[in-house]
């Protein structure tokens, strides 16, 4: 059996903690191929996070062939809505979420995720529709949205091609955080930071001025996640052709 070799990994560690990183200030978060272990980047992102509620109740159900179905159609369709976008930087499944992270140097480039939000929202209600057809446990989520600037980094081990990006600031951990709270305590399911509303609100404003848009949310405030809003927006034309199909 291979054991750690502790003295190298001493060198390894000291190489790291000796170096210096070279950090790139810029609008636009670049491909992978940029990051190396020696450099990062600081620029705007926004995350986007679908959390199920209750999925240890759901994870608990005695049919796991059921369980598996709910959790493939909930999964692969919201990666689909998620997945269509240049700014895509990173989308993955962590248990029971499904998450992804876009590079957003522009304010138009966090409108066009807020409409993802609300198509995800809409496409729930069209998955429970087909699972209560099926009498099938029908599910909740919550989907969380966080704007901010984070450093970006390659972390793992060099020799091993083990290595990911490491997100270092608020943004990511914000959306899982919001996520939680969507339709849970009186909720409902939509809910973003306050950087997300800042930079989304002009584009509803221009897009929806004669429907008031700024009724749609309602703010609040905590001491973990500072100012954030609550929607329950939905895609008007998905939302007739889900309730009116068969």
């Amino acid at each position: 059996m291979a054991s750690y070799n502790y003295r190298l990994g001493r060198k390894r560690m000291e190489s790291i903690l000796d170096n210096k990183l070279l950090i790139k200030e810029q609008d636009y978060l670049p491909i992978d191929k940029f990051f190396t272990f020696e450099n990062g980047c600081y620029c705007w992102i926004t995350s986007i996070f679908v959390d199920i509620r209750n999925s240890s109740v759901l994870f608990a159900n005695e049919n796991k062939e059921t369980v598996s179905k709910i959790i493939r159609c909930f999964s692969s369709e919201i990666i689909e809505i998620l997945r269509c976008d240049k700014n895509l930087r990173e989308i993955g499944i962590r248990g029971d979420c499904v998450y992804a992270i876009y590079t957003t140097p522009y304010q138009d480039d966090v409108y066009a995720l807020l409409d993802k939000t609300f198509y995800i929202n809409t496409y729930m209600k069209m998955l429970n529709k087909l699972l209560e057809s099926r009498s099938l446990p029908q599910i909740k989520v919550g989907i969380g949205m966080s704007t901010d600037k984070e450093l970006v980094i390659k972390a793992g081990h060099r020799k091993s091609g083990i290595n990911s990006k490491v997100w270092i600031g608020k943004a990511v951990t914000r959306a899982s955080n919001l996520s939680s709270l969507g339709n849970r305590n009186g909720n409902p399911a939509l809910v973003y930071s306050n950087y997300s509303y800042v930079n989304f609100k002009g584009n509803l404003k221009k897009y929806y001025y004669h429907q008031h848009p700024h009724d749609w949310f309602v703010q609040h405030e905590d001491e973990i996640n500072g100012v954030f809003y609550t929607a329950d927006i939905l895609k008007s034309g998905f939302e007739k052709w889900v309730i009116n199909s068969n």
